[in-house]
């Protein structure tokens, strides 16, 4: 009865500790570690840092990408386009776009695409390691599409001029040095004003997924002019992904070293601009697996800021202080533009070349300590079998492995609850009209016998951290993304494709979610009544009732969850079940009292319910 016990309350927990942990978190400390963000909004609020417009889409006039006057669809985990007339209008603005002679192409192991040389802007990145589907001749995954077009996002180095400074717009058409940008060519792009200042912009690409960009003003005039540098990203929100309790979406930044996950898109709405507090460290956009991010040189000091732009599209910005260049003289700055797939052995890379917590733009939350090391393990078994769901598979023997000697001593505490079980009843005899006395006297004999009651629990709480991590780790980890199992399951980080209401896809028609129920959910679902079959019987009807029930409970629970996740489960339950035969084989005394124990509840059972129909028949005589 203990160990049944045990296992609702572990079930509880986990359930509590996957749903509510992090929104518990979050809702009572939403700041809690993050540095406060300084927000305003038109007619009150909090005075925003001064910073001047820039150009690139920022005017209170800017025109809505094309197919935004209809509702967009509701955000999805991968995020993208969710409408089929923006997918369609997409496509056919990409292709008039791309055509366009000025552009100066980006050939790099991690990134293909192009430069705009009208406003000089990066627009056009598609991501060489990632597909949109599972199918792996499906098209890359696109990060950046031209201003305009339904999936409008792109980045932006320029210049603002003081004092009358004639700067490079928007619609300034540049002059390349060349017509290719690669790890081994930079191109430099070249505009001159009327006045003498010659505007440049160096652009160098790696072999993964970093741009820098190189500004630099020389005056050729007599006279000093001053100048105010700046980079943005602006991006609709058309195509973000999913924000929830769990993993955020949306603006994104580190400010003086602490990564800030409290921006939201209806936060930057209402606010109209927020200026989150300290240096930016780096500011950008994340979706659930890819991010962009400018990330300033380490001895200059920008204002990063988040902007609303109406009509559904977003800007951050890093806006740096005036420099004023002296007649004949050159003011150079780089910056660095990420622009891709949120890899964690890579963000870590960069991390350790000098952007502070870069691989905290993965949100794995306030379990990061436990997550990491699990992902670490998972990921390096990956790389040694070749198949996720093997290394899930070699995973939760490891975890098991590990667990065994706790559940020999749980088996054992089991035991000496049996062997003092005569007693405890004693003294429930004894003082059964003094709870408190009757509670004292059982606790002063768990000492005395040396017997821990709360052992049997231990198995099950130490697997609680391992199954959230582990579920994290599916849901928010690039490299989870699209990996094959076998057969039907071709996406272990989505739920299982199978579903048995419409014979395996054989009818015509999707079921709801909550009825979607695969071949993996039926597997958990069977393995754990198998496992709870095993466990000794609880004296409690309802307590056998409630036990009889979550197994199937469970199965349309989890149905929604990754298959990797329903995965590891059963694997599970199916290493349980193995576990406490082998268990019972050494402690056959447990086996004979947990069968004699069923079948004294077996008949108490029916004791009770032909006690209760001769009730019923007796009081419909009477009647």
């Amino acid at each position: 009865m203990e160990n049944q016990r045990n296992m609702i309350l572990a079930v509880v927990l986990m359930g509590i500790i996957l749903i509510g942990w992090d929104t518990g978190l979050r809702y009572v400390y939403p700041h809690m570690g993050q540095k406060p963000a300084v927000a305003a909004a038109a007619g009150g609020g909090a005075r925003p840092l001064a910073t001047p417009a820039v150009p690139g889409g920022t005017t209170a006039g800017t025109p809505a990408p094309a197919g935004t006057d209809a509702t967009p669809a509701k955000p999805t985990r991968e995020g993208g386009l969710q409408s089929d007339a923006d997918q369609k209008v997409e496509a056919q603005d990409l292709k008039a776009a791309l055509a366009a002679p000025t552009r100066v192409a980006i050939d790099a192991p991690g990134i293909k695409g192009s430069i705009n040389l009208v406003g000089a802007l990066i627009d056009d990145v598609t991501l060489n390691r990632h597909r949109e589907t599972a199918d792996a001749n499906s098209a890359p995954v696109r990060m950046f599409s031209p201003a305009g077009t339904p999936a409008q996002y792109f980045a932006q180095a320029g210049w603002v001029g003081e004092n009358g400074v004639q700067t490079p717009g928007g619609n300034t058409l540049w002059q390349a040095d060349g017509r290719r940008l690669t790890p081994a060519t930079p191109v430099t792009l070249r505009w001159t004003n009327p006045t003498g200042q010659t505007f440049a912009i160096r652009y160098a690409v790696d072999a993964d997924y970093m741009l820098t960009a190189t500004q630099s003003v020389t005056n050729a005039g007599t006279g000093a002019v001053v100048v105010r540098p700046f980079a943005l990203i602006n991006r609709t929100e058309r195509t973000a992904s999913l924000d929830t309790w769990q993993i955020h979406s949306g603006p994104i930044g580190a400010f003086d070293g602490t990564v800030n996950f409290a921006s939201h898109y209806k936060d930057v709405t209402t606010a109209g601009q927020i200026v989150p507090a300290g240096r930016a460290n780096w500011i950008g956009f994340t979706d659930i697996y890819w991010l962009s991010a400018m990330v300033p040189d380490a001895g200059t000091h920008p204002t990063g800021s988040y902007r609303a732009l109406g009509n559904g599209l977003y800007r951050a910005d890093l806006v740096y202080d005036p420099v004023t260049v002296a007649g004949g003289a050159t003011a150079t700055q780089s910056l660095r533009l990420f622009a891709g797939a949120k890899e964690n052995s890579l963000l870590e890379a960069y991390e350790a070349q000098g952007i502070p917590n870069f691989s905290l733009a993965i949100d794995w939350g306030w379990f990061r300590w436990f997550e990491k090391p699990i992902f670490w393990l998972l990921d390096t078994l990956f790389h040694t079998v070749k198949n996720f769901g093997v290394a899930i598979i070699l995973l939760t023997l490891i975890v098991r492995g590990m667990m065994f000697p706790v559940a020999q001593r749980q088996f054992a505490s089991m035991a000496a609850m049996r062997a003092i079980q005569p007693k405890m009843k004693a003294i429930q005899e004894r003082y059964k009209d003094d709870k408190p006395r009757a509670q004292q006297e059982v606790m002063a004999l768990y000492k005395a016998e040396g017997v821990n009651p709360l052992a049997g629990c231990l198995p099950m709480f130490l697997q609680i951290p391992v199954f959230f991590a582990l579920y994290k780790v599916l849901v928010l980890t690039i490299e989870m993304r699209h990996q094959p199992f076998v057969w039907w399951i071709r996406d272990l980080s989505a739920p299982d494709p199978s579903h048995v209401l419409n014979l395996f896809g054989l009818l015509p028609f999707t079921p709801p979610g909550f009825l979607a129920i695969g071949v993996l959910a039926i597997l958990l679902g069977t393995t754990m009544w198998l496992q709870f079959k095993l466990q000794p019987a609880a004296m409690d009807p309802s307590q056998q009732q409630i036990m009889a029930i979550m197994p199937w409970m469970m199965m349309f629970v989890m149905s929604t969850f990754a298959s990797g996740l329903l995965l590891y489960w059963t694997t599970s339950n199916l290493l349980t079940i193995a576990q406490q035969r082998f268990l019972y084989s050494r402690h056959p005394t447990l086996k004979a009292q947990a069968t004699k124990d069923q079948t004294d509840i077996d008949r108490q059972v029916k004791r009770e319910r032909k006690s209760s129909t001769t009730g019923i028949s007796k009081t419909e005589d009477l009647t």
